[in-house]
């Protein structure tokens, strides 16, 4: 697992954790990384730059999104898509699904043998399967129809 744990040397585990998924250990980089690495968590791109900016180590929205876009395609974090606006990261790399609420935004691990998925439809020729996602959508119960 590619979770680093906050002890003595933490730092130094980022950093060689980074550049085993060959990702040069930039002072931001190492800044992100604690954040969404020290424990298995799904933080949005909004969420890391508060957590980072409020240990005053100020880096950019850009250098954020594109560090936390870098760690996915390095397969640091999972990018979980719960609708078209919101992406939430998540540090747990292990084959999972998720519950999300609605009303809360908040999103749960559930773990692969708490739901069972059967079988897949047949692929697109010359493609194979890569994944498949799963978010159980949530609300709470005293919710307003409104709403």
């Amino acid at each position: 697992m590619d979770q680093v744990t906050k002890t003595p040397g933490w730092q130094d585990e980022i950093v060689v954790l980074l550049r085993s998924h060959g990702i040069n250990p930039t002072t931001q980089r190492v800044t992100i990384g604690r954040i969404i690495l020290s424990a298995y968590r799904h933080l949005s791109a909004d969420q890391v730059l508060k957590a980072v900016n409020e240990d005053k180590h100020f880096v950019s929205k850009a250098t954020v999104y594109n560090t936390l876009n870098l760690f996915a395609k390095r397969k640091l974090v999972r990018e979980v898509f719960v609708d078209p606006s919101k992406v939430f990261y998540d540090s747990n790399t292990s084959p999972h699904y998720h519950i999300y609420n609605e009303d809360t935004g908040e999103l749960i691990d559930l773990e692969a043998d708490q739901l069972e998925v059967t079988g897949i439809p047949d692929l697109p020729a010359n493609t194979v399967e890569t994944g498949i996602d799963v978010i159980v959508r949530v609300h709470n119960r005293n919710r307003s129809v409104l709403n």
